[in-house]
């Protein structure tokens, strides 16, 4: 079985749906499918104003018509709802061809956080854009509780995971990483994109002890550098330099109010870090109960209460999640909503095929 996977978010790009895409192409062969990924750089693109590494693919049916022709796909999920994944959905709907969908990113915050477009009209292309797949999948329970609200259907649960070996507590006798060293304590870490959406404005004002460090980069750097110039800006940091970073930290402090799941709360965990962030989808989810972070509006309480939490604590809770669990999940459910049987894991997956060259 070959599985379709049409994204506008990917490499260069760092961020949740990326990671969580490459984890489940790694896993398909497991499941028995080999997926391919269908992305910008299949296509001509620009890249975005004011945000370079984000490319806007020139997709149209015709060109997924081409590509249809060579990868013969069996299964299709639509990732994004960019001009990729738009394009992918158009050829699906005109030929027949069953496609799910995921909802990763809040778009009506995000664009009426930038323009005066009326959430309700976001919404309302969303609903429509997903309302045509077979299955729409969504990572958490409050999120599916939103968007049921909202009007959409036929949703599926698929949750996150962390790499529990590459994110974890410093050893005995490892050396503080060297990014912190002589910093004020306690330190208080973000890694998050440099962007409007992501409400860091929220981090650095609060009025904390020790030192703030935000990991990342954006359009927006240069004016959230300027809010705090006491706080330390370390730029993007990936794969093993970021999982050393975290066990340094004293605390984990997220202060997005619209994302919908928010991987690095389970990369902190990992770490030992405990969390700090607003009572809203993603930690209500992944912090609420568990007693490895705070929640609570008053964002700076939140931060100082949770200097106090055990950091056994946050690593046992981020075990309860892995990207095996998430895998199980997204291939049940594509085979679910294509009426196929679900095929259970068989060996470790193996990284997935690109298709390049091509537009």
């Amino acid at each position: 079985m070959r599985l379709l996977i049409a994204t506008d978010a990917w490499a260069p790009q760092v961020n949740g749906v990326v990671r969580s895409l490459e984890n489940m192409a790694a896993a398909g062969p497991a499941y028995g499918f080999e997926p391919v990924l269908l992305t910008h750089r299949d296509f001509a693109s620009l890249p975005l104003p004011g945000y370079p590494e984000i490319r806007l693919a020139y997709a149209t049916k015709r060109h997924v018509a081409r590509l249809w022709d060579t990868l013969r796909p069996t299964h299709v999920h639509i990732a994004t709802e960019g001009t990729v994944g738009y394009a992918t959905r158009r050829y699906c709907l005109a030929h027949r061809r069953p496609f799910t969908t995921s909802y990763h990113t809040r778009f009506p915050e995000y664009v009426s956080a930038r323009a005066p477009v009326p959430e309700a009209w976001s919404y309302a292309w969303l609903r429509r854009f997903h309302g045509a797949s077979n299955g729409t999948m969504v990572s958490t329970p409050s999120l599916e509780r939103d968007l049921a609200g909202r009007g959409f259907t036929k949703l599926m649960r698929w949750t996150r995971g962390v790499d529990t070996d590459l994110f974890r507590p410093r050893a005995a006798g490892e050396p503080e990483p060297a990014a912190f060293a002589g910093l004020p304590r306690p330190i208080f870490l973000c890694v998050g994109r440099l962007a409007v959406e992501k409400n860091l404005d929220a981090f650095l004002r609060l009025d904390l002890p020790g030192t703030k460090v935000v990991i990342g980069d954006g359009p927006d750097r240069a004016r959230l550098a300027a809010i705090d110039p006491r706080a330390r800006f370390l730029g993007t940091r990936t794969g093993a330099d970021l999982a050393a970073l975290y066990p340094g930290a004293d605390a984990f402090v997220f202060p997005s109010l619209t994302d919908t799941f928010g991987i690095v709360l389970l990369e902190a965990l990992a770490c030992g870090v405990p969390v700090a962030a607003y009572p809203v989808t993603g930690p209500l989810d992944v912090i609420g109960g568990t007693g490895a972070g705070v929640l609570g509006h008053d964002l700076g309480a939140a931060a100082r209460a949770a200097l106090a939490i055990p950091r056994a604590r946050c690593r046992a809770e981020a075990l309860r999640y892995t990207w095996a669990e998430s895998a199980r999940q997204f291939y049940d459910n594509i085979a679910l909503a294509h009426g196929t049987a679900p095929v259970r894991a068989r060996a470790p997956g193996a990284a997935p095929r690109s298709v390049v060259g091509i537009g």
